[in-house]
Protein backbone atom coordinates (compact mmCIF):
# COMPACT_ATOMS: atom_id res chain seq x y z
CA UNK A 1 0.00 0.00 0.00
CA UNK A 2 1.50 3.20 -1.05
CA UNK A 3 1.62 6.02 1.44
CA UNK A 4 -0.85 8.12 -0.12
CA UNK A 5 -3.33 4.98 0.46
CA UNK A 6 -2.53 4.95 4.13
CA UNK A 7 -2.68 8.40 4.73
CA UNK A 8 -6.48 8.33 3.00
CA UNK A 9 -7.82 5.40 4.91
CA UNK A 10 -6.41 6.94 7.96
CA UNK A 11 -4.74 4.53 9.45
CA UNK A 12 -1.29 5.75 11.19
CA UNK A 13 1.24 5.25 14.64
CA UNK A 14 -1.78 6.97 16.54
CA UNK A 15 -3.33 3.80 15.78
CA UNK A 16 -0.77 1.20 16.77
CA UNK A 17 -0.05 3.01 19.94
CA UNK A 18 -3.43 2.34 20.99
CA UNK A 19 -3.23 -1.75 19.98
CA UNK A 20 0.18 -1.58 21.73
CA UNK A 21 -1.23 -0.04 24.67
CA UNK A 22 -3.83 -2.26 24.89
CA UNK A 23 -2.06 -5.57 24.43
CA UNK A 24 0.36 -4.30 26.92
CA UNK A 25 -2.65 -3.86 29.45
CA UNK A 26 -4.01 -7.48 28.84
CA UNK A 27 -0.48 -9.04 28.83
CA UNK A 28 0.27 -7.22 32.67
CA UNK A 29 -3.57 -8.50 33.63
CA UNK A 30 -2.99 -12.37 32.24
CA UNK A 31 0.64 -12.08 33.89
CA UNK A 32 -1.14 -10.56 37.32
CA UNK A 33 -3.84 -13.85 37.35
CA UNK A 34 -0.60 -16.32 36.63
CA UNK A 35 1.43 -15.27 39.99
CA UNK A 36 -1.68 -14.97 41.74
CA UNK A 37 -2.47 -18.70 40.96
CA UNK A 38 0.81 -19.71 41.58
CA UNK A 39 0.46 -18.14 45.25
CA UNK A 40 -2.75 -19.21 46.13
CA UNK A 41 -1.76 -22.58 45.11
CA UNK A 42 1.15 -22.46 47.53
CA UNK A 43 -0.26 -21.08 50.55
CA UNK A 44 -3.54 -23.51 50.29
CA UNK A 45 -0.66 -26.40 49.90
CA UNK A 46 1.13 -25.19 53.28
CA UNK A 47 -2.22 -24.37 55.20
CA UNK A 48 -3.44 -27.88 54.13
CA UNK A 49 -0.04 -29.69 55.07
CA UNK A 50 0.05 -28.53 58.14
CA UNK A 51 -0.95 -30.40 61.17
CA UNK A 52 -3.79 -29.91 63.27
CA UNK A 53 -2.75 -29.38 67.47
CA UNK A 54 -4.69 -31.67 69.04
CA UNK A 55 -7.42 -29.91 70.97
CA UNK A 56 -6.69 -29.76 74.69
CA UNK A 57 -9.24 -31.62 77.19
CA UNK A 58 -9.78 -30.20 80.63
CA UNK A 59 -11.11 -32.49 83.31
CA UNK A 60 -12.51 -30.32 86.43
CA UNK A 61 -13.07 -32.51 89.66
CA UNK A 62 -14.27 -31.37 92.77
CA UNK A 63 -12.74 -32.11 96.12
CA UNK A 64 -15.39 -34.25 97.45
CA UNK A 65 -15.18 -36.29 93.81
CA UNK A 66 -11.59 -37.18 94.60
CA UNK A 67 -10.72 -40.64 96.57
CA UNK A 68 -9.26 -41.51 99.58
CA UNK A 69 -5.09 -41.78 98.75
CA UNK A 70 -3.09 -44.98 98.79
CA UNK A 71 -2.00 -46.51 102.17
CA UNK A 72 2.06 -45.59 102.91
CA UNK A 73 2.26 -48.47 105.03
CA UNK A 74 0.12 -50.81 102.84
CA UNK A 75 2.56 -49.82 99.57
CA UNK A 76 5.66 -49.98 101.33
CA UNK A 77 4.76 -53.56 103.37
CA UNK A 78 4.15 -54.93 99.95
CA UNK A 79 7.41 -53.25 98.60
CA UNK A 80 9.26 -54.24 101.17
CA UNK A 81 11.78 -57.21 100.56
CA UNK A 82 11.63 -60.24 103.38
CA UNK A 83 15.07 -61.22 104.79
CA UNK A 84 15.56 -64.40 106.61
CA UNK A 85 17.84 -64.59 109.62
CA UNK A 86 19.06 -68.08 110.15
CA UNK A 87 19.30 -69.75 113.78
CA UNK A 88 22.66 -70.62 115.55
CA UNK A 89 23.92 -74.13 114.83
CA UNK A 90 25.05 -74.06 118.18
CA UNK A 91 24.39 -72.29 121.76
CA UNK A 92 27.01 -70.36 123.01
CA UNK A 93 28.49 -72.00 126.40
CA UNK A 94 28.67 -70.37 129.93
CA UNK A 95 31.80 -70.15 131.17
CA UNK A 96 32.65 -71.50 134.55
CA UNK A 97 35.05 -69.87 136.83
CA UNK A 98 38.67 -71.42 137.32
CA UNK A 99 40.23 -71.18 140.82
CA UNK A 100 43.69 -69.76 140.46
CA UNK A 101 46.95 -70.32 142.83
CA UNK A 102 47.85 -67.03 144.97
CA UNK A 103 51.24 -66.80 143.95
CA UNK A 104 49.86 -66.21 140.08
CA UNK A 105 47.32 -63.45 141.30
CA UNK A 106 49.19 -59.89 140.44
CA UNK A 107 49.02 -57.92 143.04
CA UNK A 108 46.38 -54.79 143.18
CA UNK A 109 47.22 -51.36 141.23
CA UNK A 110 46.59 -48.22 142.37
CA UNK A 111 46.34 -45.20 140.76
CA UNK A 112 47.63 -41.34 142.95
CA UNK A 113 44.69 -39.04 143.06
CA UNK A 114 45.26 -35.34 142.24
CA UNK A 115 45.64 -34.01 146.17
CA UNK A 116 48.14 -36.98 146.48
CA UNK A 117 50.19 -35.96 143.26
CA UNK A 118 50.09 -32.25 144.22
CA UNK A 119 51.36 -32.92 147.90
CA UNK A 120 54.27 -35.10 146.43
CA UNK A 121 55.66 -32.57 143.74
CA UNK A 122 55.75 -29.44 145.33
CA UNK A 123 55.60 -25.81 143.53
CA UNK A 124 57.51 -25.04 140.61
CA UNK A 125 60.70 -21.68 141.84
CA UNK A 126 63.02 -20.02 141.16
CA UNK A 127 65.49 -22.75 143.04
CA UNK A 128 68.84 -22.03 144.40
CA UNK A 129 70.58 -24.79 142.26
CA UNK A 130 71.43 -27.37 145.70
CA UNK A 131 68.29 -29.59 144.67
CA UNK A 132 64.57 -30.30 145.08
CA UNK A 133 64.03 -27.72 141.69
CA UNK A 134 65.44 -27.50 138.62
CA UNK A 135 66.45 -23.91 137.12
CA UNK A 136 66.29 -23.49 133.38
CA UNK A 137 67.39 -20.56 131.81
CA UNK A 138 67.94 -19.24 128.34
CA UNK A 139 68.36 -16.41 126.36
CA UNK A 140 66.69 -15.93 123.41
CA UNK A 141 67.74 -13.14 121.33
CA UNK A 142 65.30 -11.94 118.86
CA UNK A 143 66.59 -9.84 115.61
CA UNK A 144 64.47 -8.18 113.78
CA UNK A 145 64.90 -8.68 110.78
CA UNK A 146 64.12 -6.24 107.66
CA UNK A 147 61.94 -7.03 105.47
CA UNK A 148 63.88 -7.21 102.00
CA UNK A 149 63.27 -3.95 99.54
CA UNK A 150 61.53 -4.72 96.72
CA UNK A 151 63.44 -3.03 93.21
CA UNK A 152 61.35 -0.19 91.77
CA UNK A 153 59.51 0.43 88.73
CA UNK A 154 61.58 1.82 85.64
CA UNK A 155 60.01 4.78 86.40
CA UNK A 156 59.47 7.02 89.84
CA UNK A 157 58.74 10.53 90.13
CA UNK A 158 60.85 12.09 91.99
CA UNK A 159 61.61 16.11 93.06
CA UNK A 160 65.29 16.14 93.60
CA UNK A 161 67.28 13.60 91.72
CA UNK A 162 69.87 11.87 93.14
CA UNK A 163 73.51 13.41 93.26
CA UNK A 164 76.73 11.70 92.62
CA UNK A 165 78.64 11.82 96.56
CA UNK A 166 81.48 9.33 95.98
CA UNK A 167 82.59 7.83 92.28
CA UNK A 168 84.93 4.93 91.64
CA UNK A 169 86.60 4.09 88.13
CA UNK A 170 86.47 0.83 86.78
CA UNK A 171 89.47 -0.95 86.26
CA UNK A 172 90.87 -1.28 82.39
CA UNK A 173 90.66 -4.78 82.07
CA UNK A 174 94.41 -5.67 81.08
CA UNK A 175 93.85 -7.98 78.05
CA UNK A 176 91.62 -5.09 76.45
CA UNK A 177 94.79 -2.80 76.88
CA UNK A 178 96.87 -5.30 75.95
CA UNK A 179 94.81 -5.26 72.51
CA UNK A 180 94.40 -1.49 72.34
CA UNK A 181 90.81 -2.31 73.14
CA UNK A 182 88.04 0.54 73.94
CA UNK A 183 84.39 0.71 74.68
CA UNK A 184 81.53 2.31 76.67
CA UNK A 185 79.22 0.37 78.46
CA UNK A 186 75.65 1.63 80.01
CA UNK A 187 74.63 0.87 83.30
CA UNK A 188 71.21 0.67 85.09
CA UNK A 189 71.76 1.24 88.57
CA UNK A 190 68.88 0.84 91.47
CA UNK A 191 69.69 3.76 94.19
CA UNK A 192 68.14 2.91 97.46
CA UNK A 193 66.32 5.29 100.05
CA UNK A 194 70.09 5.66 101.65
CA UNK A 195 71.85 6.53 98.48
CA UNK A 196 73.17 3.25 98.02
CA UNK A 197 73.91 1.01 94.93
CA UNK A 198 71.92 -2.02 95.37
CA UNK A 199 71.78 -3.49 92.23
CA UNK A 200 73.36 -2.98 88.49
CA UNK A 201 72.14 -4.29 84.88
CA UNK A 202 73.73 -3.70 81.79
CA UNK A 203 71.47 -1.58 79.19
CA UNK A 204 74.23 -2.01 76.45
CA UNK A 205 77.67 -2.57 75.54
CA UNK A 206 79.90 -2.34 72.74
CA UNK A 207 82.49 -5.42 73.97
CA UNK A 208 81.56 -7.74 76.61
CA UNK A 209 85.21 -7.52 78.10
CA UNK A 210 83.94 -4.18 79.99
CA UNK A 211 81.03 -5.54 81.53
CA UNK A 212 81.65 -7.08 84.91
CA UNK A 213 84.24 -3.68 85.58
CA UNK A 214 81.73 -1.48 85.34
CA UNK A 215 79.06 -3.60 87.48
CA UNK A 216 81.76 -3.68 90.02
CA UNK A 217 82.37 -0.21 89.89
CA UNK A 218 78.83 1.37 89.53
CA UNK A 219 78.42 -0.74 92.93
CA UNK A 220 80.60 1.40 94.98
CA UNK A 221 79.11 4.07 94.06
CA UNK A 222 77.28 6.50 96.17
CA UNK A 223 75.06 8.75 95.66
CA UNK A 224 72.21 11.55 98.08
CA UNK A 225 69.29 9.74 97.38
CA UNK A 226 65.71 11.00 95.08
CA UNK A 227 63.96 12.86 97.25
CA UNK A 228 59.42 13.20 97.13
CA UNK A 229 57.42 15.63 99.27
CA UNK A 230 56.92 12.24 102.01
CA UNK A 231 60.80 11.26 101.99
CA UNK A 232 63.40 9.31 99.68
CA UNK A 233 62.57 7.09 97.50
CA UNK A 234 64.40 4.07 95.38
CA UNK A 235 64.70 5.07 91.27
CA UNK A 236 66.45 3.76 88.90
CA UNK A 237 69.06 5.65 87.01
CA UNK A 238 71.45 5.41 83.63
CA UNK A 239 75.16 5.57 83.57
CA UNK A 240 77.16 5.00 80.84
CA UNK A 241 80.99 3.69 81.37
CA UNK A 242 83.91 4.89 79.30
CA UNK A 243 87.25 3.08 78.90
CA UNK A 244 89.75 5.04 76.97
CA UNK A 245 93.48 4.57 76.61
CA UNK A 246 95.46 7.45 77.30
Amino acid sequence: MSQAAISASGYGAIELKQVAKKYAYWALAIATVIHLIFLGGYWATVYLAKEEAPPMRTVRLKYTELGPPPSIQGSAAAVAPSVSVASPTARPSVGIPVPVPDAEVSPEQTYASQTEMSQVSGPVGEGTGEGGSAVIEQDINVENIEEEEAPPPDFVPFEKEPVVVKKIEPAYPELARKAGLEGTVWVKMWVDKEGKVKDVVILKSSSEIFNQPAIDAAKQWIFTPALMKTGPVSVWISMNFNFKLN
